[in-house]
């Protein structure tokens, strides 16, 4: 059996989320989700499929589904618009064209579509009267409507996302331990989201052998742990601190990020004349955050 292609996946995906009833889905233990199992089979594999349905994340999406509605709805009126001031040669072309522009709409459709003929003069100004008209121009008329069904799924795709695994026992691994587990991983993946920032610089490099590419796999693998243990050590210091540091707003926060952090310094720098060296643009808000970073931070700084 051959392995199918990652369209094909993704378009299995798509149709299961989509196709999923209402009543498909179970509450689970963790607040404001609900599932739905299903089994599949992948590279001759049989998979357990979780179908996860967020309440949170399905009250952003429709809400950012009715804003394209509307958005695609406006640009469907100004297209028909165009349509109805369109001159066509012959009604087939004015029909062929509205069928065109048809298919190009993803929530809406043109329906009651007319050809009208309109007759037109060669000579300019104002027919006399019993003037034999030397042809016509043909326009449409028409009207917009919703597509209910495509609607209709892509409010059932709001809120929902898919978990996968080759673990079929649902006693060694149940659905909620599933989900719980794919939770954990934000922090991690938050991680990797900062890597792959611009301020990291790791879009500019350019690899050309696999030797590379693994070495710098390792090296942004060993900064994402730096990055993720100062940042755990910095809350921690905070919260046993009971103390607060500004955010990019000047708001107190007792979760900074690492990030920001990095940002704060990055203005600072070592001055060295002769055998004297200076740390320049250390305020007593950089202090104050090398407090919580440990001695070691601190004589790096030339505080200690």
């Amino acid at each position: 059996m051959a392995q199918p292609s990652p369209v094909q996946l993704s378009k299995q995906l798509s149709e299961l989320i989509e196709q999923l009833s209402e009543e498909a889905f179970n509450r689970g233990q963790l607040t404001g989700y609900r599932i739905a199992c299903v089994c599949s089979t992948y590279g001759d594999i049989k998979q357990r499929w979780l179908v996860v349905e967020s309440d949170a994340r399905k009250e952003v999406d429709l809400l950012h589904l009715e804003q394209k509605i509307q958005q695609h709805h406006h640009k469907a009126q100004k297209q028909l618009k165009q349509l109805e001031q369109r001159n066509f040669a012959c009604a087939p072309d004015a029909m062929a064209a509205a069928q065109f522009v048809n298919k190009q709409l993803r929530y809406h459709r043109f329906t009651q579509i007319e050809v009208v003929p309109y007759p037109y003069y060669n000579q300019p100004g104002r027919p006399r009267t019993g003037q034999l008209r030397d042809g016509y121009h043909y326009r449409l008329q028409g009207s917009l409507t919703l597509k209910k069904q495509v609607v209709a799924k892509a409010r059932r795709r709001a809120g929902r996302f898919i978990l996968a695994t080759n673990v079929l026992d649902s006693e060694s691994l149940s659905e909620d331990d599933m989900l719980c587990e794919y939770k954990r991983q934000q922090c991690t993946e938050r991680g990797f989201r900062f890597l792959k920032d611009p301020m990291f610089f790791t879009s500019s490099v350019f690899l050309k052998t696999p030797e590379r590419v693994a070495a710098l796999a390792m090296v942004m693998g060993l900064c994402l742990l730096v990055y993720t243990l100062a940042q755990r050590a910095l809350r921690q210091a905070l919260a046993k601190a009971k103390q607060t540091l500004k955010n990019q707003l000047g708001k107190p926060t007792a979760t900074p990020t690492m990030r920001w952090v990095f940002q704060c310094f990055q203005s600072i720098h070592l001055v060295t004349l002769g055998e004297f060296e200076q740390i320049v643009n250390l305020t007593q808000e950089h202090q104050r955050i090398l407090q919580f970073l440990g001695a070691s931070c601190q004589k790096y700084y030339l505080l200690l």
